[in-house]
């Protein structure tokens, strides 16, 4: 019993590498040659294989496994953030302490995105004679999702290739990809959708304000006279205004389609999903609209429609990491949440499905007194007027998006 671990040593033990035992059999070897023939030409080879041995050994302190750097990022916000399809800059600048020659110093470095996946980046740099190098290079544009940098590798070799000689050092950055979004200018039709044709648009009934003062805010330049108030300002020194409180609107639900079986043809109509998603959040969020949103996969998230810049943050958060990962239906995720909504409500529906699922999906919920919209993600360009004029006879509002681009035009408006 006693043997068992000794004998798991000797198995762990690592084997030297073939140029080790050819270095040293050469060593030994003209050792021999020295003693036992002797001469200036035994001498001569000793000594280069003396100075061989020695500067091949040092390779052991070359410095680096002890090697120093930093990464900068460009591109990049001061959050660590960016959009989706962009671009991340990267700078590395490495210091290696010691003397040993280093004639180059093969680098890699790697991204780590939260699902798994990885990016590899790897180049060889010429260090300076203080031993110094500085490596720049560009992402490919870059998905939606967590990111973050695994260890940054260093691995240099003697002047004959012989032995190989690696460190690491961790340079910790994480960054955040933000779906890509597009600025919607006007929502024309959003005010039919939701209240029928007696409003003459959206912004102007979603800031209709009532004359009951909800509380006191900055003055914004412009404010009329009236609204200044007066003993709040008298107060605290500085201008001040009324605040009132807006009219009521019809909730607005928005539910995003993220059953695997719709995108498994074409995994990128789910990121124009999440794009359009995030588009119509920033539309409702610039223009004080409370949004409510539905999206059920392997997590389920669910929002009550709520203005403010909380309910957006956290919107926003879920579409960074959300996936096409939901193994229900579309009609089973709505049959679960509709009993939340309240009668009246506007619901739009961002999913590539059309057709007779979604024909049924549409009569049951005007049954249940609620205003459906359908964003679809136009794959079939062939249908896409007939399958227009089928909704439009259904008395739903339907548009067709094939690309994020089109989504402020086929609302009726322009990009901002």
């Amino acid at each position: 019993m006693m043997r068992e671990p000794f004998i798991q040593k000797l198995v762990e033990r690592p084997r030297m590498s073939r140029p080790f035992w050819a270095v040293l059999i050469s060593f030994l070897g003209s050792l021999g040659f020295l003693l036992f023939q002797g001469g200036k030409l035994a001498l001569m080879l000793f000594v280069i294989m003396l100075l061989l041995s020695i500067y091949l050994l040092l390779g052991q302190w070359s410095g680096i496994k002890r090697t120093q750097g930093t990464r900068t990022l460009t591109q990049v916000d001061h959050g660590g953030m960016l959009e989706a399809g962009s671009s991340l800059g990267v700078s590395i600048q490495l210091q290696i302490p010691g003397f040993w020659p280093m004639p180059y110093i093969f680098v890699k470095d790697r991204l780590y995105h939260k699902n798994g996946s990885e990016l590899e980046f790897e180049t060889t740099i010429v260090p300076d004679w203080r031993r110094r190098g500085q490596w720049e290079y560009k992402t490919p544009a870059l998905r939606r999702g967590f990111y973050s940098f695994g260890s940054t590798e260093c691995v240099t070799e003697d002047i004959f290739g012989l032995f190989e000689h690696s460190g690491s050092l961790k340079l910790p950055h994480s960054i955040v990809v933000l779906p890509q979004t597009i600025a919607i200018r006007e929502w024309l039709q959003f005010h039919q959708m939701m209240k029928g044709t007696n409003h003459h648009s959206t912004t102007t009934r979603a800031v209709r304000e009532t004359t009951q003062i909800n509380g006191v805010r900055e003055y914004i330049y412009g404010d009329r006279l009236s609204r200044i108030h007066w003993n709040a300002t008298a107060r605290t020194g500085t201008w001040k205004s009324k605040e009132f409180e807006r009219e009521s609107l019809p909730k607005t639900y928005l539910v995003l389609d993220r059953q695997l079986k719709g995108y498994e043809a074409d995994l990128d109509q789910f990121e124009l999903a999440v794009s359009v998603a995030a588009s119509l959040f920033q539309y409702g969020a610039s223009r004080s609209l409370a949004l409510g949103l539905v999206s059920t996969g392997s997590d389920d998230v669910y929002y009550e429609p709520r203005p403010g810049q909380n309910q957006h943050k956290a919107v926003q958060q879920h579409f960074i990491h959300v996936e096409a990962d939901g193994s229900y239906s579309l009609k089973q995720v709505l049959r679960e949440k509709v009993q939340n909504f309240v009668p009246g409500s506007f619901v739009a529906i961002v999913t590539p499905l059309y057709g007779e699922p979604m024909v049924q999906i549409f009569g049951w919920l005007k049954q249940l007194q609620l205003n459906p919209c359908h964003m679809w993600l136009c794959g079939d360009t062939e249908g896409k007027d007939r399958w227009l004029k089928q909704l439009q006879s259904l008395g739903v509002t339907g548009y067709a998006v094939q690309s994020l681009q089109e989504l402020p035009v086929v609302l009726g408006g322009r990009s901002g």
